[in-house]
């Protein structure tokens, strides 16, 4: 029997991921990885393995070893450099990988990128000037990370924004709410779905979470034009505000987001249409999107007489509290 692999299950995304799938109910089993041997994943998969970074160079061979030895029959990645490394690879392996093409991902990761690539075809994205070239043309700003993830080492009207260097980016402020908004593009190209959360964050992640509908006209316009000249695949996530000149994306996750734990209890199930996609070659089913609100707090997994060098995966006792 063919199995799913899960990458980063130490991770917010990669444990909701997991969660999702388990909640199928259907004879399914999980092949977990991850950079560290024990991580808050393992109870949740039926084998884990410990894996190198994505850019390392041993990577690709060491997970096409796994995905041969496991009999892999679908690879999941939770995270944002997977998702490039894997799918610029996916070739070499047997099975899906559930990620947009390669040359779409490489620029979701840097911010500048997106806003150049989009800009091309006047899609909204926040205005994004390298520190080295910028002159003083906003009122307010923000310093980031071109790369950064988790709302790390973020700048807002720092002095002398140009004395940062060029991994970082200069991001006109953009005044209004903040949204989230997942979308499933499926096989044949088609919206399938989408979900739109107001958030509010601690420490980078999703603290408080409630759905809205409010924007859902805009927001489809916009994801229609970026579909129009960029073939996103799966599940993607669009992190914008909305200002007095309409919706503007900030940041692109070219992957299943963080979120997924929570959207699937509003009726959409972005992982579960992937797995029914790519793993079992059904249609996904409808989304049911429905009104709520979800917050996020802190379990403990217990491994009752057990050293960390005894954890494996779900054959180990334990209980969650």
């Amino acid at each position: 029997m063919k199995k799913i692999l899960v990458t980063g299950i130490g991770g917010v995304v990669g444990q909701g991921i997991l969660r999702n799938i388990r909640s199928m109910a259907r004879d399914i089993e999980i092949v977990g990885v991850n950079i560290s041997k024990v991580s808050a994943g393992n109870y949740l998969c039926d084998a884990v393995y410990e894996v190198p970074y994505s850019y390392d160079p041993t990577y690709i061979g060491v997970m096409k070893e796994l995905v041969t030895r496991e009999n892999i029959g679908l690879i999941i990645p939770s995270t944002d450099y997977e998702s490039y490394y894997l799918g610029a690879s996916r070739e070499m392996f047997a099975c899906p990988v559930a990620c947009s093409p390669a040359w779409i991902t490489k620029f979701c990761l840097d911010k500048y990128l997106n806003f150049q690539e989009f800009s091309q075809y006047d899609i909204p994205f926040a205005t994004s000037i390298l520190p080295s070239h910028y002159k003083g043309e906003f009122d307010q700003y923000v310093v980031k990370p071109r790369e950064g993830r988790g709302s790390r080492n973020i700048y807002v009207n720092p002095p002398n924004p140009e004395k940062f260097d060029d991994s970082y980016v200069v991001q006109k402020y953009l005044e209004g709410p903040e949204i989230t908004t997942t979308v499933y593009v499926d096989k044949q190209g088609g919206v399938h779905g989408m979900i739109t959360f107001v958030r509010e964050l601690e420490q980078g992640n999703t603290a408080k979470a409630e759905v809205v509908f409010e924007y859902d006209e805009p927001l489809g316009k916009l994801v229609q034009k970026i579909l129009a000249h960029f073939p996103f695949s799966g599940s993607f996530n669009i992190q914008s505000r909305v200002t007095d000149a309409g919706i503007v994306p900030f940041e692109i996750n070219c992957r299943i987001s963080g979120t997924n734990s929570v959207r699937s209890q509003f009726g959409f199930q972005d992982v579960a249409y992937t797995v029914q996609e790519y793993f079992f070659n059904e249609p996904p089913s409808p989304p049911a999107v429905t009104k709520g609100t979800a917050l996020r707090v802190i379990l403990d997994i217990i491994y009752p007489g057990q050293s960390l060098e005894d954890i494996q995966n779900n054959k180990n006792t334990f209980y969650i509290h």
